[in-house]
């Protein structure tokens, strides 16, 4: 059971990790082959850019914490501490959300009449990402990609609590 679970927890940090490397090169390219969208000169871009990669990261450690413990505390608990800066980085992320939604207000009264739609456009799904990859770190699993999830959501009917979420509550 430790081995699976070790499994489960070291592919959870290493997917999250590789999604940061992977869309850092993804922009990267996009920007290159497509100058025309003005991508990374929308401050929009950055800051829901920048939030989503803030919220990959601290998914990265999140995990490594709970496998490195696993491995050698064998034990899964979170440590106290991660907890603790788990918290106040739940707050830093509804700020820096806020700062995302307002960057694209920026952008629109910036660039008015002659609007980067297709940029506008791309910022706007990583921006609706990061929200998305927040709320399943911090509140409900959106994220099902195993049997046994799987098979909890088609007996209950309902999503589970994140696992970030549940340590923050078990850790008042």
């Amino acid at each position: 059971m430790k081995k699976l679970l070790e499994k489960r927890l070291a592919y959870l940090y290493k997917g999250e990790r590789n999604a940061i490397i992977v869309f850092i090169v993804i922009s990267y390219l996009y920007n290159f082959v497509f100058p025309s969208i003005q991508l990374y000169s929308l401050f929009s871009f950055w800051t829901s850019f920048l939030l989503l990669e803030f919220i990959l990261l601290q998914g990265t450690i999140y995990w490594y914490k709970k496998w490195n413990r696993l491995r050698k505390e064998n034990t899964p608990i979170t440590p106290i501490q991660t907890v603790k800066q788990l918290r106040r980085l739940k707050k830093i992320n509804i700020i820096l959300i806020a700062i995302s939604l307002l960057a694209f207000a920026i952008d629109f009264s910036k660039w008015y009449p002659s609007l980067p739609v297709l940029g506008l456009s791309i910022a706007g799904f990583i921006c609706i990402f990061a929200v998305l990859e927040y709320i399943n770190y911090f509140h409900i699993q959106l994220s099902y990609d195993n049997i046994s999830d799987i098979k909890y959501l088609l007996k209950t009917k309902r999503l589970k609590q994140a696992c970030i979420s549940k340590d923050l509550n078990d850790c008042r």
